[in-house]
């Protein structure tokens, strides 16, 4: 006998077959925004048996790893902000007792100071242009370095950066009205979800990491605890939810196994130039590949979560269309659904590592070496490895969580049956 999907399309008096519309099946409740039906018993006891000591974990990891948010490392310059009043260009001071800059291509910037020790004041800062040193002009709201001496000397000052908080707050306000004006209430709890997940990488990953901690094992428990309280936060305590977050938590595990094999096959050590910088302002030593492995669980955690709760949602949704599917039916269906996600996901990925590490790749084409010279970079190897390893856990975290989703989703009562039980 032929199942649903083999079965041959019947046609109309006129000999005609009928439409694509007429074909699908209609559900015998309304489609609207009310919970899924609740999941029997025995579901939802095995997704919570299976969930609950990982959660458990992720707590218990983040009480023990918790340290005070680190102030500035010893001998740090103080930032200070100011305004640029006067840019005159001019010859160097080559005055070296003053520690001024040598040479005969220099600029005078003139700022006042807005806070600090020289507040309400004007100091004259010799910055010596080359190919790197931004260009100022009056009106620049900058940011200083201030290392100490006489606050009315500009050998004491630094100019560092522009200040950008306003521009910032400002798109940052547009990001957020245009997310609630789409996304309405589940808007506003992405938004809720957002700000929770970044306090944890502010007030808990970041000063774990400084304080020594091994990084990957603070880098995994911040992760568990954002991907358990945002996904539930955000999309309701529900089956469907357990679903995305088991099979998160899968694929994660695997491109942490995966990251940390090919770490120590490919020789990656983590010491890029930034780290390298990192290390020399910390005054202790940290576990770099560890860093690297850390960074590649964060980075990856907020894809998984967009292709497991899109794959979860999608068998859920077929589901309730067809209420009669079984769940080889729902897994094939949702498996073609994956295969489009995940290809474009894919790409995306790739993309947004070859971006970050866009400057790496111009300088090693320019410096001479080879296409294999280049890759095989620490720094560019590094970006190699994030980009594989996070592509095949997203690959892999399709057929997973849709196959966790088909084998829940076909337990839980018919959404009809449910529709009347609630009338």
């Amino acid at each position: 006998m032929l199942d649903d999907d083999t079965a041959p399309i019947p046609r109309t008096e006129g000999g005609r077959r009928p439409s694509a519309l007429a074909q699908a099946p209609r559900p015998d409740h309304r489609h609207d925004h009310r919970p899924p039906p609740p999941a029997s018993r025995r579901v939802r006891t095995l997704v919570g048996v299976l969930l609950a000591p990982f959660a458990l974990a992720a707590v218990i990891g983040m009480v023990l790893l918790f340290e005070p948010t680190s102030g500035r490392a010893a001998g740090a310059a103080t930032p200070v902000h100011g305004e640029v009043t006067a840019v005159v260009a001019g010859s160097c001071t080559t005055d070296v007792t003053v520690g001024a800059p040598t040479g005969d291509n220099c600029v005078t910037v003139t700022v006042r100071m807005t806070d600090g020790p020289a507040g309400g004041r004007s100091v004259s800062i010799v910055v010596p242009v080359e190919p790197s040193t931004p260009r100022f002009a009056a009106g620049d709201q900058v940011v200083l370095a201030y290392a100490g001496g006489d606050p009315l000397q500009g050998q004491s000052y630094q100019v560092v950066d522009f200040q950008r908080g306003v521009p910032l707050i400002l798109l940052a306000g547009l990001f957020a009205v245009a997310v609630l004006v789409f996304g309405r209430w589940q808007g506003l709890k992405s938004l809720v979800g957002l700000g929770l997940s970044f306090a944890v990488l502010v007030l808990f990953v970041l000063p774990a990491i400084i304080a020594g901690h091994n990084p990957l094992l603070v880098a995994t428990c911040g992760a568990g605890v954002i991907m358990f309280a945002v996904l539930y936060l955000t999309h309701g305590l529900s089956a469907r939810t357990s679903t995305a977050v088991l099979g998160t938590l899968v694929s994660l595990a695997l491109i942490g196994v995966l990251g940390a094999l090919f770490s120590v096959v490919t020789r990656l050590t983590g010491l890029d130039e930034d780290t390298g910088t990192l290390v020399g302002a910390l005054g202790h030593g940290i576990d770099t590949r560890g860093l690297l492995l850390a960074g590649l669980v964060i980075g990856a955690l907020g894809v998984l979560d967009d292709v497991t709760v899109t794959q979860a949602s999608a068998i859920w949704e077929l589901r309730a269309a067809r209420p009669a599917a079984t769940r080889r039916q729902l897994y094939a269906a949702g498996v073609r659904i994956g295969r489009d996600h995940v290809s474009s996901a894919v790409n995306t990925l790739v993309m947004a590592y070859a971006g970050a590490a866009l400057p790496v790749l111009l300088y090693s084409s320019i410096a001479g070496v080879g296409l294999g010279g280049i890759l095989s970079s620490e720094s560019v190897a590094q970006e190699i490895l994030r980009a594989l390893v996070g592509s095949i856990g997203l690959v892999a975290a399709v057929p997973l969580t849709t196959g966790l989703a088909a084998l829940v989703a076909s337990q839980e009562g018919s959404p009809a049956v449910a529709d009347r039980s609630r009338s």
